[in-house]
């Protein structure tokens, strides 16, 4: 299994916007690409200092190969429709492997 983290740090200003966004339009989308088997969003708990709120989503993927063909196949259409956000947002993405689930 692979994980792959978003962290995203949100503006107060466009917030709410971005969370609705986020829940309803985004990670739907992502999902609908069949690359990955489920996506949890979580607020990241600590007061960022350049402020704003942080929050983590984690799509899980089968493999490092289907991880690849999202890049190939869907990143790039997804990533474009969030730069509405793109002054307001700043993003922080990481590939996990998982190594033990209990």
């Amino acid at each position: 299994m692979i994980i792959y983290n978003v962290t995203i740090n949100v503006s107060e200003e466009v917030h709410d916007e971005w969370l609705t966004w986020m829940k309803q339009e985004h990670i739907p989308q992502m999902l609908d690409t069949g690359k990955f088997i489920n996506a949890i969003m979580t607020k990241v708990l600590v007061e960022e200092p350049m402020g704003g709120v942080t929050y983590s989503v984690q799509y899980k993927a089968e493999s490092k190969a289907m991880l690849e063909r999202y890049y190939q196949e869907n990143a790039e259409t997804l990533r474009e429709q969030s730069k509405r956000f793109k002054d307001k947002t700043v993003f922080f993405r990481t590939e996990l492997e998982v190594i033990s689930e209990q």
